[in-house]
């Protein structure tokens, strides 16, 4: 029988009252396992009205009534994190693992959000004027709402919602359609932590759910993670309603390999960090760019390491990498390797002809390799979002740098060397929001802001971290004077205010 997911409204499962459905796919088999309720504009509209209500006493709770039911969420959270990585390997198809480490990964904000009280002090200067004290104190926004990706189901709006909810505001999440059971479970175990009716809603669907979001007057804020084009009209239409947005768009992360970095650890982390998650990850490296004369040595150690990799349904303890997400988004990374050669590259690897006996159906693909790949290729220019790895030379860093600085992306990068100076000089003159040394993949911890520069991001707050609580929160400054019984009247004074 064919598994229905519908919405979260107002503390309990609210079937799709708009009949319309869309498919759920297994990207192991490829077969339709489960039906989304795809929501109407009054859905939506029923949404948000749920979370209004709900900000009416929530966003009058005090800090230890929030963050108590957020201990007892993080727990419950801790407790089926098997179960949830299950739900995410089923519809998105990422091995098990590497469910786990995005579940973890989520967890990490939930425990900045346990300790939002520091976040939120407030400043008191005392005596500013003759008995007249100023204080600055941070407010919630209302209604605010997340749109997030399928790459990442439970981790990217456990980005968003925790620390909403623990400054004060109600939530409205709008999850990927392709793999919505993650969200609904999360909103169960909410509620069994005693989160109160309409605080955190989940509502399925498409475009028209999205723009609803965007227009509602209710709606305060909007967070976004997903492609670029997408991540600008969000920004775009949400901003002209009025709204406060940060939208995280998508990403061409490099790595650059100096000659003197150990190569095999070079070579180690560009295969993890370019085929992790079938390269479904916008914090992958999909563009490596060797240094001087070690691209040779440094292509064949890829090679070697990236022909062992297990492919395979993600259920299965021995698989390394899973399918991709769908057929469509498998046949258009396939495209990028198809016509690699044309454009110039050298074809090292090429996966698109790979299946997996007993599961021909899925949405399979294997490691593909492309060396010498000029700046011109479709393969460099776009985000492919799959197990495709581009290598890039140059004969020095500063040809490395222009090429990394002339991308429209700026999400993260990464230089692997032994040399400090040069690592200092990268981390300074490189025009990205995100930079590892000797690390492929430099997502911040939760206390510190992920986010990129330049296409990447639209806004101007990054996700979590302090920009986190500053985003989801708006500041209010209170001047006080209170006059002593036995001062005189002060009467009236038309000139302009001034501190004595």
């Amino acid at each position: 029988m064919t598994k229905i997911v519908n919405h979260w409204i107002g503390g309990r499962t609210a079937e799709g009252a708009s009949g319309n459905y869309g498919p759920v796919t297994d990207p192991a088999t490829g077969e339709v396992t489960t039906k989304v309720a795809f929501a109407s504009v009054e859905e939506v509209d029923a949404a948000v009205a749920a979370a209004k209500e709900a900000y009416l006493s929530w966003g009058q709770s005090s800090l230890a009534a929030r963050t108590s039911i957020l201990f007892a969420f993080r727990a419950l959270l801790d407790a089926h994190r098997d179960e949830i990585a299950e739900l995410i390997t089923a519809e998105h198809g990422k091995v098990h693992s590497d469910a786990l480490g995005e579940v973890a990964r989520g967890l990490e904000i939930v425990d900045l959000a346990c300790g939002i009280s520091v976040q939120l002090k407030g400043e008191l200067s005392t005596q500013v004027a003759t008995r007249v004290d100023v204080a600055s104190i941070r407010q919630p926004l209302g209604v605010v709402a997340g749109i997030t990706p399928f790459n990442f189901p439970a981790m990217v709006p456990m980005w968003m919602f925790p620390l909403a909810i623990a400054c004060g505001n109600t939530f409205v999440l709008k999850p990927s359609e392709k793999d919505p059971s993650a969200s609904v479970r999360i909103a169960e175990l909410l509620a069994e932590a005693g989160l109160p009716d309409g605080v955190f809603n989940v509502v399925h669907g498409d475009k028209v759910a999205v723009d609803r979001l965007l227009e509602h007057p209710d709606v305060k804020a909007v967070s976004f993670v997903g492609s670029t084009p997408i991540a600008r009209y969000i920004h775009t239409t949400a901003s002209a309603n009025g709204k406060r947005v940060q939208a995280l768009g998508g990403a061409k992360n490099h790595m650059l390999v100096l000659p003197d970095a150990d190569l095999d650890a070079a070579a180690d982390a560009a295969v993890s960090a370019a085929y992790g998650s079938a390269g479904e990850r916008c914090m992958a490296i999909s563009a490596v760019v060797a240094v001087g004369a070690i691209g040779d040595t440094l292509v064949e150690k890829i090679r070697e390491r990236a022909e062992k990799i297990q492919i395979g349904p993600g259920s299965d303890p021995a698989s390394e990498m899973g399918p991709l997400i769908t057929r469509a988004h498998r046949d258009k990374v396939a495209s990028y390797v198809a016509g690699a050669a044309d454009e110039g590259a050298e074809v090292v690897l090429d996966g698109t002809g790979y299946t997996v006996d007993g599961h021909e159906n899925g949405h399979w693909i294997g490691i593909s390799l492309l060396d010498k790949v000029p700046t011109s290729a479709k393969a460099y220019q776009d985000e492919i979002f799959g197990p495709v790895l581009c290598v890039l030379r140059t004969e020095t860093y500063e040809e490395a740098l222009d090429i990394v600085n002339a991308s429209p992306f700026g999400n993260g990068t990464a230089i692997f060397t032994r040399d400090g100076g040069a690592a200092r000089r990268f981390q300074l003159e490189v025009e990205a929001g995100m930079v590892g040394v000797n690390v492929p993949i430099p997502v911040p911890v939760g206390y510190h802001s992920f986010g990129g520069w330049k296409d990447s991001l639209f806004g101007d707050h990054h996700i979590y971290g302090n920009d986190g609580t500053h985003f989801y929160t708006r500041g209010k400054v209170v001047t006080t004077r209170w006059p002593d019984p036995a001062d005189a009247p002060a009467g009236v004074d038309l000139g302009f205010p001034r501190n004595h």
